[in-house]
């Protein structure tokens, strides 16, 4: 029986952009049909650029060789944008991460499905029509007739997900190159993507999956080529990479992922900083987090109501209350849409609620007046997601930071500047980012400055929300262990809002879990984790992908 050939083939693939070392260094490897390849590593270790290249996508002035690049047995190298459009959608399908941004928000997404279809095969209207609802069907999406018609912006993650992957498969390409297809994504929409994702590779085709993900790769990849600094250093089957790493750069790799990592255990290489004692404390958590039972922050039956397009309301918040004591860490998990960055917003006063009330150290807040609230802001930080949106991109790492202590632009004396150094060092980042703007920054170097600002005006309660979703797993891990070292050295109180339930569990002394604006269970994180007491926290548990050797 002859061997079909190879989905993918690719041998010493060089990457490079202008006069600057390539960022792609000798690349190899194959996928053969039905075969899922996981390349998996740290942001900039050339993991996106690789599968760009793939499609002929590395851009206008990028410099791409390689000794082979053959998709089924046929090379592509030395191709026009005109033949790679023909190629496109027909040998080779695509899934990117922000499936908003890569949909036409102008356009039902069954006309952005039939495009592919229209431009490359003899079918006609009527036909199209019906092979775009096998499609909506076959990737999961419920009534697809109704779905056909709708723009991406009605659509939920999972929803557009799901269009995203209808349209790259609409023509059964035999390879699908899916990048971070899951990182935006809740836990239970992300498993059905995932079983999604299963299902095509058993139907034969070839995957190559781009991941920062150890536990999402364990689920369904049958490779794992780990990227770093341009090259693959090492590469096996996905039981024997992720449970045996031989290389240094995997082991801290798997040594970072938080699921099942108890409270406080390390999950960077860093050495731990010297703690300093806290007077006023009256008891030390296992962690060696200082903490007593002094309420904080407390919320108190909130509810928040939203005004549909048609007019009508839908509650996202509904009947919210918890307290957070002094020195410990409050997760908040759920799907998307289950209220919980609303409930935030709240917490911050950024919105104000239609019912119920939220104290600060027992005193009013959000019934409170701005002029009221303006003494106690500084005693409430926030860290953001979205650390690149949150900054004014004109802005150096000085301005920002300076304006967070409260002094005017061009006022700053030689004791900010030593504030603004100090900061900094608390947060691992060295002065020499101070003159830089967001823009040159990693992501993880913005989200150190975006916890700096946080904790410029001495908070002593922390909203984090999402805080580590957009990082790769070193460096969330070095976020993670950045906050529990500022936690412990200040006695902060954080809530930790996040999708991501093995962060949660392992940054959390308590977990709330929401659904439909409400908390339907509330507990010890431990207790929460091993024995859930409600039906829907027990299905956000058994979704959460965990690494499987």
């Amino acid at each position: 029986m002859s061997e079909a050939p190879a989905a993918l083939t690719v041998r010493n693939l060089r990457v490079g952009f202008g006069t600057a070392e390539p960022l792609v260094r000798g690349v190899s490897f194959d996928i053969a049909p039905g075969e899922c390849l996981a390349i998996v590593g740290e942001s900039g270790s050339g993991k996106s650029v690789t599968a760009r290249s793939v499609l002929g996508l590395a851009g206008a002035h990028a410099r791409v060789t390689a000794d082979r690049l053959e998709l089924g047995g046929q090379s592509v190298l030395g191709l026009n944008d005109r033949a790679w459009r023909a190629r496109r959608g027909r040998d080779v399908g695509l899934v990117l991460q922000d499936a908003l941004v890569s949909l036409d928000p102008l356009r039902p997404i069954g006309r952005e499905i039939a495009d592919s279809l229209r431009l490359h095969t003899t079918l006609g209207a009527t036909a199209r029509a019906r092979r775009v609802l096998e499609l909506l069907d076959a990737v999961g999406l419920p009534d697809p007739e109704l779905q056909v018609r709708k723009l991406s912006g009605q659509l939920s993650g999972g929803e557009r997900q799901r269009a995203l992957i209808a349209a790259a498969i609409a023509l059964n390409p035999p390879l699908l190159i899916a990048d971070e297809p899951t990182t935006a994504l809740d836990v239970t929409v992300q498993a059905q993507i995932l079983a999604l994702l299963e299902r095509i590779t058993l139907g034969g085709t070839a995957v190559l999956l781009i991941s920062h993900d150890l536990a999402v790769v364990s689920r369904i990849a049958h490779r794992v080529a780990v990227m770093h600094d341009g090259r693959l250093v090492e590469t096996g089957r996905t039981a024997q990479v992720l449970g045996s790493p031989r290389q240094e750069q995997t082991r801290r790799m798997v040594a970072a992922i938080p699921a099942d990592k108890p409270r406080g255990t390390r999950l960077s290489p860093a050495e731990r900083r010297d703690t300093p004692s806290i007077p006023g404390t009256s008891a030390v958590t296992p962690t060696g987090i200082p903490h007593d039972r002094t309420v904080v922050l407390e919320a108190i039956e909130l509810a928040k109501s939203f005004r549909r397009p048609d007019g009508s309301r839908q509650l996202a918040v509904d009947n919210v209350s918890f307290a957070l004591n002094r020195g410990s860490t409050l997760g908040i998990v759920g799907e998307s849409g289950s209220g919980k960055t609303t409930t935030a917003r709240l917490l911050l006063a950024l919105l104000a609620p239609e019912h119920g009330e939220v104290r600060v150290f027992g005193q009013p807040w959000s019934a409170a007046s701005e002029k009221t609230r303006r003494g106690l802001r500084a005693s409430v930080g926030a860290v953001y997601q979205d650390a690149l949106g949150s900054f004014d991109p004109r802005w150096s790492v000085a301005a920002v930071l300076t304006d967070a202590l409260g002094v005017r632009h061009g006022q700053r004396a030689p004791q900010t500047t030593a504030r603004l150094r100090s900061l900094l060092d608390e947060v691992g980042l060295a002065a020499t980012v101070l003159p830089r703007r967001p823009l040159e920054l990693s992501g993880g170097q913005r989200q150190r400055v975006g916890i700096a600002r946080a904790l410029a005006g001495r908070p002593e309660i922390l909203i984090c929300d999402e805080p580590v979703s957009s990082l790769d797993v070193s460096v969330q891990a070095q976020v993670l262990d950045l906050l529990d070292d500022v936690q412990r050295e200040r006695a902060l109180s954080l809530v930790f809002i996040s999708h991501d339930l093995g962060v949660v569990q392992h940054v959390s002394d308590h977990i709330a879990v929401m659904r439909a604006g409400r908390i339907v269970e509330i507990g010890p994180a431990a207790r929460v984790f091993a024995a859930p007491q409600h039906q829907y926290s027990a299905q956000l548990l058994a979704a959460v992908p965990r690494l499987s050797t």
